[in-house]
């Protein structure tokens, strides 16, 4: 089954990095072909649905159907509903909606080194910890809220599906991210950084995707202190976020 969507990737000066985000953020999103099944599938449904449904309905397990529903819902394409079955006392059961009646699948990828650079300029007019301060306390703000659309109600995830999520909602926001580790050794690896040239002239713009990281996971784990090990604008490859 074909997505019967388009998906639009427009920019006034595309970058091979800005071209690799947009690919990474698709794909990680819709490039399997069960996924494409199971987001049809529940777009079409208008009281939404469970993993049980969708599994009944696409003939895979409740888990694997569970880990599309996520992966989806990480991304944005799809919000989550908790309830409780009438008369029972149970776990609340996840409901899964589309995010919009109306969604259309598509990627404007668009330079934000202006914004990045006016908002870097801003902070600079603050004491240097001041700033960071607030650019981080944004994130935070902003990374609960993004945690909330995934997972409402208590944490109740692992540390490693956690990451997982949240390396999946920074893709779909531009930082062509991935988790990397296991157990006790788990980092979040971002490819792309959608504040441009402006991050490495402002590295204190890093506050805000860090405090982004610490938000989200807080609302999908619990306390974590993940730290920023490593970024481009201290002349690293890639921005490497240590939980």
């Amino acid at each position: 089954m074909a997505v019967g969507r388009i998906y639009r990737v427009t920019s006034t000066a595309l970058t091979a990095d800005d071209f690799e985000s947009a690919v990474t953020s698709i794909t990680s999103a819709f490039g399997d072909h069960t996924r494409r099944q199971v987001y049809l599938l529940v777009r079409e449904a208008p009281e939404g649905m469970t993993a049980a449904e969708v599994a009944k309905a696409v003939g895979v397990h409740a888990n694997v159907a569970r880990h599309h529903l996520e992966k989806l819902a990480g991304g944005g394409y799809l919000r989550v509903e908790l309830g409780r079955p009438a008369g029972s006392a149970g776990r609340p059961s996840k409901r899964y909606r589309a995010a919009s009646e109306d969604l259309d699948i598509a990627l404007v990828v668009r330079r934000d080194d202006l914004l990045g650079t006016l908002l870097g300029r801003a902070l600079a007019r603050l004491p240097a910890a001041e700033a960071q301060e607030l650019a981080e306390g944004v994130g935070i703000e902003y990374g609960r809220a993004l945690a909330d659309a995934i997972e409402p109600g208590q944490a109740n995830r692992s540390l490693q599906a956690a990451v997982a999520a949240v390396a999946d909602a920074l893709t779909s926001h531009g930082f062509a991210a991935h988790a990397e580790g296991s157990a006790n050794d788990l980092r979040i690896v971002s490819e792309h950084c959608p504040f441009g040239n402006a991050a490495v002239e402002h590295p204190v713009l890093c506050a805000l995707d860090r405090g982004m990281v610490k938000g989200m996971l807080a609302g999908l784990y619990g306390d974590a202190d993940p730290r920023l090990s490593g970024s481009v604008p201290m002349g690293d490859t890639v921005c490497t976020t240590t939980v």
